[in-house]
């Protein structure tokens, strides 16, 4: 067996809209936004992950930057596949005698379909997996937060990431209802963009965008340790010209309201289909949030206000769907709901 694992690679793989995490040997060994930089040209890869996110917004006419998944599914089927060989290559860069033979196990939204599912194995098969098995995105938060998936207790799981949102009851090994909108972390930024543009007359790239939700993004006008006023430089559409203006919190979370509000429609929308004997556990063990979506300040107090039913944050949400990809890589035999070949 030994031997075996010598020439066997176990990747666990957490192919997100924004961020790919791949997780080896129980360690995050890569951590990367998911965009890709080409030769408009040639074709070729020019940078992959951070290095492409600088680019992004900031090329020239002969450089293009790709985000190949859109809405937590591939868009751009072979950039998606570049991308995911960079990103294995990223593991070990020293290894060149020879390739070891992949197994890998990636998370995917629980609203996909057939063909974009078989897009997922395909890509995995042509970076060079043998063996590729499929998780749905929810089940890997509710292991990676630590939640007994196997147990006959009923569990709600909002997993909020850059392009979609999952929201799942699980029991007994398996998803009892689930309901997955493509509106999430993507979304809020595009709000941000919006706003700006209309209430301040500036205009600011994705980048910056994110980077104003990163630092004053919020859920709720009032909130118990706000953050400072954020500076924001972008291009004034009246003058043309560069400017700087201050942001609040408050303003931030008056943009995204109606975001979040569809994301609060469809949470209710899952309760409603809930069974009532779970519906009798989730009162009792409350919601879990996870992914990068559920980092924005005061969104758990905003869901738990709007069900009456306490919220609770996984500890490092960002990686909890990786984390719990990782388990089910190594419990391959003991988890029946891994979608394999």
């Amino acid at each position: 067996m030994g031997l075996f694992n010598f020439f066997t690679q176990e990747i666990a793989i957490d192919l997100g809209t924004a961020n790919t995490l791949i997780i080896w040997n129980d360690k995050v060994v890569v951590d990367e936004p998911s965009i890709v930089a080409k030769d408009i040209q040639t074709g070729k890869v020019v940078a992959i992950g951070r290095k492409a996110q600088q680019m992004h917004g900031k090329t020239h006419k002969l450089i293009e930057t790709v985000r190949p998944l859109k809405d937590g599914v591939i868009a751009d089927f072979q950039s998606a596949e570049q991308m995911i060989k960079g990103m294995i290559k990223m593991i070990n860069p020293g290894r060149t005698l020879f390739n070891p033979t992949l197994r890998m196990v990636i998370c995917i939204p629980s609203g996909i379909t057939e063909v974009e599912k078989r897009a997922v194995q395909d890509s995995a098969e042509h970076a060079g997996a043998k063996e590729v098995y499929l998780i749905h995105e929810p089940m890997a938060a509710a292991i990676g937060i630590g939640i007994d998936v196997e147990e006959p207790m009923g569990n709600m799981i909002i997993d909020i990431g850059g392009g979609t949102s999952e929201i799942a009851v699980i029991a007994l090994g398996g998803i009892v209802c689930d309901k997955s909108i493509r509106i999430a972390g993507d979304d809020f930024t595009s709000d941000i963009e919006e706003y700006m543009r209309r209430q301040h007359n500036i205009l600011v790239g994705e980048r910056t965008a994110e980077q104003i939700k990163i630092e004053v993004g919020a859920a709720l006008p009032e909130l118990e340790n706000p953050p400072a006023d954020f500076a924001v430089r972008g291009r004034d559409l009246m003058t043309g010209i560069p400017k700087e203006i201050m942001v609040s919190y408050q303003e931030i979370a008056h943009a995204l309201d109606k975001t979040i509000s569809k994301i609060e429609e469809a949470i209710l929308s899952a309760l409603e289909m809930t069974p009532p004997e779970l519906s009798a556990d989730i009162y009792k063990t409350g919601i879990y949030l996870a992914g990068g979506g559920s980092m924005l300040r005061g969104l758990d107090k905003r869901i738990s206000d709007k069900t009456k039913l306490p919220v609770h944050i996984a500890e490092d949400p960002l990686r909890a769907v990786a984390r719990g990809t990782s388990i089910a890589l190594k419990n391959i035999d003991k988890y029946p709901f891994l979608m394999g070949r």
